[in-house]
């Protein structure tokens, strides 16, 4: 799915260069679950979001099924974040006056390739994931766990390849936490999609196939 070599991001901070990332070469296979850990400032949101075609490296190769993900123009940069890879966040980023459905919605609008109506595809995945109910609901009138399965249901909108999830348990108890983890686990074993979790959990990390660790922007055994 994903070949990265000799990924690098360099950024000025007062005059001194901060290495985020500093050679990251490895290899991500489509179907797995792959979970990134280390400190804070260590590299993974770095890396996610550069993976999510976000942030542009200051060298190095970035390849996705065989593309260079970066060689593509600014529309196919697009295309690509709203349809290949959908993003999971730990603060939700559901807009406050809209309800569940339609934040879920939101994604939808941009694609013009989708086959089925999106309101039916937002209503479908919310019943899914367990909001059939809470479908007209402000996000102020969910709960922190059914906000983050909603925000789930819209990354799910377009019926991304990739789940790119930032820190998705970070402002959850336990209990709600294995309930994320276990939603996102049955993404990857039933419909085969693959899951790239940045983390500092360390319950989270049993959920992976495969982990690698970053230490200050440097893959590390």
């Amino acid at each position: 799915m994903f070949t990265l070599e000799n990924l690098t991001k360099i950024y000025q901070h007062r005059g001194e260069e901060v290495h985020a990332l500093d050679k990251i070469t490895m290899e991500i296979v489509q179907g797995s679950f792959v979970v990134v850990t280390g400190g804070s400032g260590s590299g993974k949101t770095t890396l996610l979001l550069t993976l999510g075609g976000i942030i542009h490296p200051t060298s190095g190769s970035l390849r996705v099924k065989g593309a260079s993900l970066y060689d593509y123009s600014s529309n196919q940069l697009a295309a690509y974040r709203n349809r290949t890879v959908g993003f999971v966040l730990q603060t939700f980023n559901l807009v406050p006056y809209l309800t569940a459905l339609e934040n879920v919605m939101i994604p939808m609008l941009l694609n013009r390739d989708l086959e089925e109506e999106p309101q039916n595809r937002a209503a479908n995945l919310l019943d899914q994931l367990g909001l059939s109910s809470r479908q007209h609901f402000l996000p102020r009138e969910l709960s922190i766990g059914q906000q983050q399965r909603v925000a789930i249901a819209r990354a799910l909108a377009n019926d991304p390849d990739v789940i790119l999830a930032d820190e998705p348990t970070g402002n959850l108890d336990p209990k709600l936490s294995l309930e994320i983890l276990r939603i996102l686990k049955d993404l990857n074993q039933k419909e085969s999609r693959t899951i790239i979790m940045v983390t500092h959990s360390p319950a989270a990390v049993e959920f992976g196939t495969k982990t690698f660790r970053l230490d200050q922007g440097r893959l590390v055994a």
